[in-house]
Formats: C-alpha cells, structure tokens, sequence
C-alpha cells in the first residue's frame, strides 16, 4: 500500500452504465467490496458477479442474507451491512445521492466520510452530489457519464391507453395494488415490484415482465435504484408521497431517478403521468430531461465514534451535533429511538452494569423494524432479544423455533404473506448475526427456507390476483382478428377459448364480473353463440321436468332445483297467479315461451292440488243465498278468517246453510272461520305468497316453523297475517288457532261464574308456564289476579270431551272459562305454597266482548226457554265469567270457529 487510495466520483444521470463500470473496476481486482442501495439490487449485482466468477469467490451480506465462501474476493453488500475494516482493494458505493435520504442518509454519509478502498474508492450517483463530495473529499476526482438514450416526457396518459412496456409507479401499498387490480381488468395483468418484496418475489415478478408475459410493471419508486428492466414508458400515479413523517411532494431529482428507468441501452424511453396525478410542470420536465438539478447543500450526518461507557453516555453521542456546513444531524432513526425507550425501563438500566453490556443492547437496538410495527412493540422484542443475549448469551433455540414456526404458513391473501414475510426477516437478520444463534449454519438456512416458502406463496398469489391469463389470451386472439371458440360443460360453465367466462343459471347467462367493459361485449357475443343450442335443450328438458323438480319461495320467486327461472305475479284473480319467467333475449321468444308455458302449468295445478277444498266452494253450484255469500267470503279470505269480522254473517246464517258449509271442510270455530285442510304447512306458504302478490307487497311474510303452539308476537306484524299464518295473537305470543279451540273447550268443561282457574291440561295444550298463560289469556280479553295459597292436592281434571260438529255443541261454545293451577315440589318443612290465578272476563273496549256463541247455530225458537240448550243465553254487560252457563249447558267450541283455524294455519305452516 505505497499510493493512497483513488477516489473517483462517477456521476451522471440513469442508464448511463455507473453500476456496470462499478462492476468491471472491482473485477479489475483481487478483493472488493461494493455498497448498493437495496437487497434486491444487491442480489441482482451478486448473479452478475458469480456468472462471470462463480460462487466460491463471491459474498453476498445484506441484513437478512448471508453468503460467504470461504475464498471470499469480491464482498456484494447493502450499504449498511458492508464490511468497511477488511482492507479491500477496491470499494464502491452506489446512489451516493442518498447521503441526502432522511431516514438512511446517515449511514450513506458515514461511508462517504470513512469507508475506502486500499487502491481505489468510486462513489456512484447523481450530479448533485459534486459539491458536497469536493468539499468533503478535496483530492476526489470526478468523471461524468452521459445518458446512452433520449429521455421524453409524453405528457398524461389514461392507463387504458398506456403503451405496452410500461411502468406505472405508485407511492403505497394500497395505491401499487390498486393500479395493478385496475391494468389487469383493462390490459390482462402486470407484475408488482414493491422494496418490501424478497429478492424472490421480485425476481419472479420480473421475470414474468422481462419475458413477456405481461406487458406492464406496477412498482414502488423501489425502481428507481438501479433495478434494470426493459421499460419504454414509466407514468407517475402521483406526484407526493409519505416520508415518513408526512407528504410531500416528490423533488425534481427523485423524479428523474424513477422517470430515467425508462429507455434500456440506446433505446429511447419516456415518461408523464396518469390517472389523477397533476401534470408535471414544464420546467421541471425540462430539468429531468435534460439531468439539471439544485445541487445538494446539506449532507444527513450522525456521529460514528461512539462511547458505550453508560447508557446515558451513548445516547449523547447519538446526539452530538457537527460543525461541518456541509453536515447536518439527522432525525432520530429507529436504532435510537429503540435505545431510549429501553433505557427508560428500570429493569432493563438494571441490566446495564458494564460497557459491554450497553455495547450489547446497541447491538440489539440495531436490529431493523422490519415488521413496521408501533415502536413500543419493536423496543418490546428488541429488550426481550437483548435480555436472551445478556443471560444465556444465545437466543434460545426453543424459542426461535417458536416465532419461526408461527411464520411457516402459506395459506392466506396477499397482506398476511406480505406480514408473514416481513416478520420472518427480523429472525433472518438475528441469524445471520455472528454469535446470537447456537448454530448458525441451521438456523440460516431454516429462516431461509421459510423466506422461499413465503416469497413463493406471494409471487403465486401476486400472480393469480393481478395476471388475468384469460384476458390476456383473449385480447390477443381479438387483436389478431380471430374466431374464438366457446363451450358449455355439463354444469352450465361457459368456457371460450378454454377459459372460463361465466355460467349459465337457468335460462340467463351470468358473465363473469371481472371482464371489463371492453371486453365484456366480445366476450358475451362469443358466448351467447355457444348458448344458442344449449338454451334449446334446456327449455326442452325443463319442459318435460316433474313438478317435483320445481317449487316456489316464500318470496315468490319460482325454482327448478337450485336456479331461480321465474317468479310470481298478482292475477286477476288472487287464486290465479301469473308467471314471469327468467330467459335471456338471446334465447329467443320460443324458449321464453315454452318455460312460461311450464310455468304457469305448475303453479295452476299447485294452487289447485293445495287449495281444492276452496276451489270446490268457488264451483258448487248448490250453494245458494247466504250460504252461496258466506262461501265467497271465505274463498276471499282464502280459507281463514277472524270470527268477529263476520259475525253478523254467521249469525244470519241457518242451520241448513252451514250445514252445506261443513260439507266443504269449513269450521266455525269459536274465533276463526277456517278450512282445518288448509291450514297445513304447504297451503299456508301458498296462502301468504297469495296475498302478498294481491297486497303488492315488495317483501313477503314468511310462515313460521311448523309444529309451534305459540310463536312469539312482532311489532309491525299486523293481525291478519297471524291470521293467515294460522295463528291468534294475544298477549306476547299468538296461539294456533287449532289449539286455541281445543283450549276453549276445556275452559267450557271449567265453567264458573265467579271465575276460574287454569288447570294442568290448559297449560299442556299451549305449552306455556302458567305466568305465559296468564299473559295470553288477558290478550284474548280476559282479567287476571294473581294469588298464593297453602298447596293441597289436587284430584285429576277429567279431559274435555271430543269436538263434534252438532250445531247444538256450537250453540254450547257460546262463553268459557280459563283455570290453571301450579304445582311446585312438596318440602319436607312447613306447608308448601302455590301461585294461581283467577280469570274473569273483562271487555276492555267497544266491539271487544267476550267470545259468544252464535244464535243463528241452533233451532230458532220463542220464549227463552233453556232446556236442551235451545234458544239463546247472550249475556249482556259487567265482567262475567267465560263459563256463566251450568255445566250440563256446555258444548264444545264449535270446531268451525275463526280462532281455532288461524292457530291451525299457523301449526302447519310452522
């Protein structure tokens, strides 16, 4: 070492070939060492070195890599994890204009000021930088370098219009995918280049690019440092981004050192902007062109002499400032702000006894945030590792296997890859850290593999989200003008030219949504060609399709099988429903039509096979007078209706009228009017599908589960479609109506005039407890008082006798009575109480009376004579007891009364 080292400043706008001279000077000899900006680029540097040397000879050191043969020449680094103390003949650094960088500028400077070569020391980078190196490096020599191409600006270009080999540069995450979601839909895809990315990744993605395979690159300003690629045109998506600590808006420099990736070699490239970035200002457009810049006056600078006395006494040396003009300290890094968090904690100053152990924390602190987690987080692992380094001089194994482990996963999206491996390179960097791990060789290469495994999973999923093999294949067989050819498989899948475009549903052709716009028409032109025959046959097989194979909804839409194929509409007639059926125009009015015609068929012969006992009233011809109107009535209401709302009609009904009723199935039931055969689960969804169609509903009621006895009640759910659901609402919950008849009987066999009470049978019939029963019974009008009372036992209460459809059990079912009793479990101790409730009936409003019996059900007479049940027992005004009559009065509740069919209805709809 007889000279002093040659510092050489080689600097010049992009493609100018600063990295590849670099590269032929360090070749030139024995040992070096060369500084990059980036992993990746690092990486790209290394493949180029070990092709032309091969790998026994080659390193690469980078914060999460490790690569060092033992006959170590050439040292392929990122600036801050480079050997400066190996005594290398030659040494470089690239993109020297980062001295200025807030966040690493600090670092750059360092190796500016103190990292040489032992015969020769290039330092690569922008003509900004002249200045500031002469002044701090008088004996430097500079050599400028001309761009080898013409650089244009183009102006602003939507991105439908971009040209092919572009580059569209964002500054996040969120904008890179977005624009990449966007090419894809309109261009057929792009790779994604983002710093964040393994050299993997990047790689892959790239290689997609430079082959061809997709024609766009959507990137971070991560391409502005040096990553060659054959890029004609590169547009900005902005012209701001977050520093950090802000937005701002992106210096003329850092401009050029993106828009200069554009033109490879001797090819012309261009740049301008798209979508909603600002045009570029014409003087700063000129300056990119044409490489003139404001030089840089201030350099980021940090003390590198360092005392590790005290914690205290390293932080201030952090923090000393310069007095070098050139210089100015830059902001406090993570390596600081980690170092003043910990040394905040009392348990961790307690750990401090002695210069190497604060030597050691620094160590630790160094660590990068690769994770971008909150800084306490990261000061939290960074005290934890530091705590392992202190005690057991390793990171435990166990442990490290742990956080590695957790990481090993390739499930997932885009963002939990991209998580997985950033947090993997914290224990990619732990690892590569000489003495931190008890064997290193292993945990390399296990931090390694998962790191492929990871970057693999991402490019794969990269690939799939932003590379649509489809649109590309398609767009260029319609540039090149030709057929495409489409099919149908044997479930509906629409392919053309083997990829898949849509289904067909039905009758209606349902295009995949990620098409865009463009090519949606072709696409659906190609495939509607395929679908002529297939809609043909469809219509012929669905036409010949059992009823069975098709059904309707609660909602009214009509099925066959799993495909919705038409829907209900309101008729003339509301047991007359028409169809709409669901057929693409391109099907043609035969198809439309003959699944129309199929149709209509079912849903006439349903409401037909569901609602015959009604459909038989409509047709009898036998029918006459009143009797030939109250059947109408019924019909109208399709075949369930409250009592009260016809009351003065069944009153002036005679005995031969209703006889000719019940011929029909119709029960006059003590509250409902119904048709017990239509009150199962089927005709009750047909019934409510009716009426809404009739009521024009745009949501439909639905019935509820069947087999319920009481369902609760809804607020907003008005009486009548209780009513038609089956059910009577009183109280809290709606009772069937079929059980609410059977109830009434048994509050009939229960007569008293002073009250009664419920018994054992009541509550078996509505399943409630008796504080529920209490609550439905002063929904249906009645009184009730709540008592206790020393329990005795009680003898059996004989079950009411069966209904019978005598008009003279009918004139019986006139009044009833409620009794229940509660039994609790006997105590060994003192006599045991129960709670009972005495109900008395208690009109609450006019038209609300208690329930009667109807004169018009027995044989008109004179007088008012009582035996055999003859003649009327109204009885007007004041509370009274449902069961006023004597016992040997009683008759069951007419089983054609109108609550007992709406509780039916509601049972089997249930």
């Amino acid at each position: 070492m007889a000279t002093p080292s040659r510092i050489t400043a080689v600097l010049g706008p992009t493609n100018t070939g600063k990295t590849h001279y670099a590269i032929e000077r360090m070749l030139a000899y024995r040992t070096g060492v060369i500084g990059l900006p980036l992993r990746l680029l690092a990486r790209e540097v290394y493949d180029k070195i070990v092709a032309i040397r091969g790998p026994s000879v080659v390193a690469l050191v980078t914060g999460e890599e490790r690569i060092i043969p033992d006959r170590t020449q050439y040292w392929v680094c990122t600036v801050e994890a480079m050997p400066t103390d190996i005594g290398a003949d030659f040494l470089a650094i690239d993109e020297i204009q980062l001295c200025a960088d807030p966040e690493r500028g600090h670092v750059f400077t360092d190796r500016l000021l103190r990292a040489r070569g032992l015969h020769e020391t290039l330092f690569l980078g922008s003509d900004t930088m002249r200045g500031a190196i002469a002044a701090l490096e008088p004996q430097a020599q500079f050599m400028r370098r001309e761009r080898f191409s013409e650089l244009i600006h183009a102006g602003s270009k939507k991105i439908s219009r971009m040209p092919a080999r572009s580059a569209i540069v964002g500054f996040s995450v969120d904008n890179v995918y977005a624009i990449a979601e966007l090419i894809r839909r309109q261009k057929g895809g792009c790779a994604v280049v983002m710093g964040a990315l393994s050299p993997r990744t990047r790689n892959a993605q790239v290689a997609m690019y430079q082959n061809g395979e997709v024609d766009y690159l959507v990137a971070t300003d991560a391409i502005g440092m040096g990553l060659n690629l054959d890029i004609k045109h590169v547009a900005f998506s902005g012209l701001r981004k977050f520093d950090g600590r802000k937005m701002r808006q992106l210096a003329p420099n850092e401009l050029a050192q993106i828009a200069g990736r554009a033109g490879r070699h001797t090819s012309n490239g261009s740049f301008g902007v798209t979508g909603e970035a600002p045009p570029i200002d014409e003087d700063v457009a000129d300056a990119i062109i044409n490489h003139r810049f404001t030089p840089l006056k201030k350099l980021q600078w940090r003390n590198a002499d360092l005392e590790f006395g005290t914690a205290e006494r390293l932080i201030a040396s952090l923090e000393a400032s310069t007095q070098n003009e050139w210089l100015t300290k830059g902001r406090p890094a993570d390596d600081l702000n980690a170092l003043k968090t910990l040394t905040s904690q009392p348990e961790v100053r307690d750990r401090l006894r002695s210069a190497p152990d604060v030597r050691l924390l620094w160590e630790a602190c160094r660590i990068p945030d690769f994770q971008g987690v909150s800084a306490a987080e990261h000061a939290s692992l960074v005290g934890r590792i530091f705590e392992f380094l202190q005690e057991y001089r390793r990171v435990p194994d166990d442990w490290l296997a742990r956080q590695v482990k957790r990481l090993d996963k390739t499930q997932g999206d885009i963002d939990a890859l991209s998580k997985r491996l950033a947090f993997i390179r914290t224990w990619t960097y732990v690892a590569q850290r000489k003495g931190w791990v008890d064997d290193e060789k292993h945990w390399r290469e296990a931090t390694r593999a998962v790191e492929d495994r990871l970057s693999d999973a991402l490019h794969n999923a990269l690939t799939q989200r932003f590379v649509d093999r489809r649109t590309s294949v398609l767009l260029r067989r319609l540039k090149q003008k030709e057929g495409l050819v489409a099919e149908v498989n044997d479930k509906g899948e629409v392919t053309v030219e083997g990829e898949f475009v849509g289904r067909l549903e039905g009758f209606r052709f349902q295009q995949d949504a990620s098409a865009t716009p463009e090519e949606a028409k072709t696409l659906r032109q190609a495939s509607l060609a395929a679908l002529a025959p297939e809609f043909h046959l469809r219509a012929d097989r669905f036409y010949n399709a059992p009823d069975t194979e098709l059904d309707f909804t609660e909602q009214g839409g009509l099925m066959w099988g799993e495909h919705a194929v038409g829907k209900l509409i309101a008729g003339d007639d509301v047991l007359k429903p028409q169809v709409q059926a669901f057929v693409d125009d391109e099907a043609g009015t035969d198809v439309a039509e003959k699944v129309t015609r199929r149709l209509q068929h079912f849903i006439d012969r349903k409401v037909a096979t569901l609602f015959e006992p009604l459909l038989n009233v409509q047709r009898d011809e036998t029918l006459t007078g009143l009797a030939r109107g109250f059947g109408f009535r019924i019909v109208e209401a399709l075949g369930v209706i409250p009592r009260d709302q016809v009351a003065s009609e069944v009153k002036e009904l005679d005995q031969d009228a209703r006889g000719m009723l019940r011929k029909h199935g119709i029960r006059f039931g003590q509250f409902t009017i119904f048709m017990p055969l239509l009150l199962k689960p089927a005709p009750t969804r047909l019934r409510l599908v009716l009426w809404s169609l009739a009521q024009k509903l745009d949501e439909f009621p639905e019935s509820p589960p069947p087999g319920l006895v009481t369902i609760p009640t809804i607020d907003g759910v008005s009486r009548q479609v209780f009513t038609l659901a089956g059910y009577r609402s009183a109280g809290e919950r709606a009772i069937r109506i079929d059980m609410l008849e059977r109830l009434a009987d048994l509050l009939r066999a229960q007569d008293s005039r002073g009250g009664f009470e419920a018994n054992p049978d009541m509550l078996s019939i509505t399943g409630m407890t008796l504080e529920q029963f209490a609550n439905l019974m002063e929904g249906l009008g009645y009184r009730a008082e709540k008592g206790e009372r020393e329990k005795v036992k009680a003898a059996p209460t004989e079950a009411p006798a069966e209904e019978t459809d005598a008009p003279a059990e009918e004139a019986a079912a006139e009044e009833a009575s409620t009794t229940e009793a509660s039994a609790e479990p006997a105590e060994d101790t003192g006599p045991e109480m129960e709670v009972f409730y005495t109900f008395t009936w208690a009109p609450r409003r006019q038209g609300g009376g208690r329930p009667r019996q109807d004169r018009g059900d027995r044989p008109q007479g004179k007088g008012k004579g009582k035996p055999k049940g003859k003649g009327p027992r109204g009885q007007k005004g004041g509370a009274k007891s449902f069961q006023a009559r004597p016992p040997k009065k009683d008759k069951p509740i007419d089983p054609d009364n109108p609550f007992a069919a709406a509780l039916m209805g509601l049972k089997d709809k249930g």
